[in-house]
């Protein structure tokens, strides 16, 4: 965890004739800039037929059904809103993290989403939401 102390903000220059001050000031940003093929950590927001959303920071992430493994594709389970696998050791609910990869993306003026599979090797569950770390 990072801590970021505030600076001191200099004094301004006042511009005649307007009014207006100028400070010229100094800060340090945290940015998020997702890459095609970039494998990230996220947290699922919402399960549905179609796939899931998950969440990594602003970043919101559609994982369609046909992008995960072929034991999970008619695996939609409507009264849990979870996508469960054929032998019932993947449950990707809402609220479970996700290892996936970022395949698409798009950003707008103040929005950015993405498009993730979790069919390569090493994606998928990574944690079941109960605070400990799923099998890999």
């Amino acid at each position: 965890r990072t801590s970021f102390l505030p600076r001191p903000i200099p004094k301004g220059i006042i511009e005649y004739g307007t009014g207006n001050v100028v400070f010229y000031v100094s800060y340090t940003a945290l940015l998020l800039r997702p890459f095609l093929n970039e494998v990230l950590d996220a947290t699922v927001s919402q399960c549905n037929p179609l796939g899931f959303f998950a969440f990594v920071g602003p970043l919101r992430i559609f994982v369609s059904k046909h992008s995960m493994p072929e034991d999970m594709f008619n695996g939609f389970d409507g009264e849990r809103d979870a996508w469960v696998s054929e032998d019932k050791e993947v449950v990707i609910t809402s609220g479970c993290g996700v290892r996936l990869k970022i395949k698409g993306r798009t950003v707008e003026q103040g929005n950015i989403t993405a498009i993730g599979t979790i069919k390569d090797n090493y994606l998928g569950l990574i944690d079941d939401g109960s605070g400990e770390l799923a099998e890999q």
